[in-house]
């Protein structure tokens, strides 16, 4: 079998590509993006510069079984930290803005799940959750320089440039089975100052500080 090596699995347990991290255990390798453990961090993030958070809208596409366990880690956590929840699942471009037509007065604040879908279609979100007048949070940069409010995740070309490790590794002669799927250990914070001053939020400070870029 031809050795295979991922670069930004979302969920590679979760999805089958293999048995565990430390023994991957098939033909396939890598780095995961572990997206469901950076999304209690997100949306710690996101509650942060709401305040006051109460209702939190979470958009997923409902054919991604990665954005859908993404969104039900986001819900379990924030229904245990007191909020309410409206779930908001595509599955075409067509069915987003008769999702935020259902949101009204529901939410304070949006939780994006990224994937191709949501992120082919990013400007039409983006653009209604301003004209509902939502904060939102994505893990991918493209969306806040798209006019999105936040994004945190992996560094995209970190991860890129450590994949090109293990095909280095493999062309030496190991075996993917015994290359342990590595996670990531480079974080962005993207913030759009234009967009929170849109929205009227006051971002402290101390919070732009952490950021790893400020788009104005």
């Amino acid at each position: 079998m031809i050795p295979i090596v991922f670069a930004v699995a979302g969920d590679p347990i979760g999805s089958g590509l293999v048995a565990s991290l430390s023994r991957p255990g098939g033909n396939l390798t890598g780095l995961s993006l572990q997206k469901t453990d950076v999304a209690d961090k997100r949306l710690e993030l996101l509650r942060e510069v709401v305040p006051g958070l109460h209702g939190l809208a979470v958009m997923a596409n409902a054919g991604n079984p990665v954005s859908v366990r993404e969104m039900r880690e986001v819900e379990a956590t924030a229904r245990r930290l007191g909020h309410e929840v409206a779930t908001f699942e595509i599955q075409r471009a067509e069915d987003i803005a008769p999702n935020f037509a259902a949101l009204k007065g529901r939410a304070d604040a949006l939780y994006v799940c990224g994937d191709p879908l949501v992120d082919t279609n990013r400007i039409r979100i983006i653009t209604l959750a301003l004209g509902a007048r939502l904060p939102s949070m994505s893990d991918f940069p493209e969306y806040v320089e798209a006019g999105g409010l936040m994004s945190y995740g992996p560094n995209f070309p970190d991860l890129f440039r450590r994949a090109a490790g293990y095909v280095d590794k493999i062309l030496r002669g190991a075996k993917p089975a015994d290359l342990p799927v590595e996670q990531p250990t480079e974080f962005d914070l993207v913030i759009n100052l234009t967009t929170a001053k849109t929205l009227g939020l006051n971002l402290p400070e101390a919070f732009l500080l952490r950021a790893d870029e400020v788009i104005e």
